[in-house]
């Protein structure tokens, strides 16, 4: 596969945005620190459609209209109202809605960091712009092969020039992320997509495929060595919480986390289409609370609330957010597998 040539420019404007940046994440977890009340992440879905149709994903359809973007600032402003950090848009494919900049511009209006994942296929130089002037903090997309096959498109055949004019223009932090899984056909295709990333100034983490309640898919020997090998590369702040974190080293080898304590629904929130909180993307229903009626009093009962399903979780961003209130409040209320009323 021909790569198209590296090239990476570092104007002034780059190094004070990336300034300002790690100066707004320090302040966010010196905040999550001190105080527990309130929401780390939240991913928030503006558009349930997608582009794609890779096969290993469960969060997308071919039809969906946009959420109406005045409902997903009235989404947004509440989440203001709980404190959050972070908002995360996600999807389907989020770069499908067509107020996009708006939505980003109204998460920066309230002080909360803006981020954004994207399979990366309408990413061009003036779109990047955009972005840029939108206030975008972050972007990640995964890219899963070399070159595309039946289980994925996102491959760096296709993405290479993508990764190319991101290194050029992105003000903001861009991370490439690849998976490793049962369903991935060429696992040691990872390895090559990290270090090309890498070689463009761009950050690299690696994650573990999970099955459609996010729990693991155990991963061959071979596979472990290539995960591995693509973890130990990550230089960003998410790559050195990977490299360092056992959550995933333990996975890795098929053994559960039974020390940490799950706080979705708390520290992390997914906020579906339908305006719905949700634990993550892989449990879905619970406690299946309307964004309006959350309250404080509901954070504070999810962040106490045990999730079975957290020894075999695979879901990084929950197990990242989770690393924060790591050293306080063992969890003392059982979840019953239904959804709970607003308290």
């Amino acid at each position: 596969m021909e790569l198209v040539p590296i090239r990476r420019t570092f104007t002034w404007r780059r190094k004070w945005s990336t300034f300002r940046r790690q100066m707004r994440e320090m302040r966010m977890v010196a905040y999550g620190l001190a105080h527990k009340n309130h929401p780390i992440l939240v991913h928030l879905i503006p558009i349930r459609r997608c582009n794609l149709s890779c096969t290993y994903c469960n969060e997308f359809d071919d039809h969906s209209p946009p959420v109406p973007v005045e409902e997903l600032f009235r989404r947004i402003d509440h989440l203001a109202g709980l404190g959050t950090s972070i908002i995360t848009l996600s999807g389907g494919e989020p770069m499908l809605h067509p107020d996009l900049d708006d939505v980003i511009r109204r998460i920066r209006k309230h002080g909360i960091m803006a981020g954004l994942l994207t399979n990366g296929y309408y990413l061009m130089p003036d779109r990047i712009e955009q972005l840029n002037q939108a206030g975008l903090d972050h972007l990640q997309i995964s890219v899963d092969n070399v070159q595309p096959d039946d289980v994925s498109k996102k491959s760096l055949k296709v993405l290479d020039k993508k990764l190319a004019m991101l290194a050029e223009h992105a003000e903001f932090h861009v991370n490439i992320n690849s998976v490793l899984g049962a369903d991935v056909h060429r696992p040691e295709e990872a390895l090559e997509v990290a270090q090309r990333a890498q070689a463009y100034g761009l950050a690299t983490t690696v994650g573990i495929i999970h099955d459609g309640s996010g729990q693991l898919k155990p991963l061959s020997p071979d596979r472990r060595k290539i995960f591995e090998q693509v973890r130990d590369l990550g230089k960003s702040s998410f790559g050195r919480i990977n490299k360092h974190n056992p959550f995933q080293d333990h996975l890795v080898k098929g053994k559960p986390n039974n020390w940490w304590w799950c706080r979705a629904g708390a520290r992390y929130m997914y906020i579906c289409e339908d305006g719905l909180v949700h634990y993550c993307s892989q449990q879905r229903g619970h406690p299946g609370i309307p964004l309006e009626q959350y309250t404080r009093e509901d954070i504070r009962r999810e962040y106490m609330t045990k999730k079975a399903c957290a020894p075999y979780c695979t879901v990084s961003c929950v197990h990242q957010v989770s690393v924060i209130d790591r050293w306080r409040d063992r969890q003392t209320l059982e979840f019953d597998g239904k959804p709970k009323p607003s308290v």
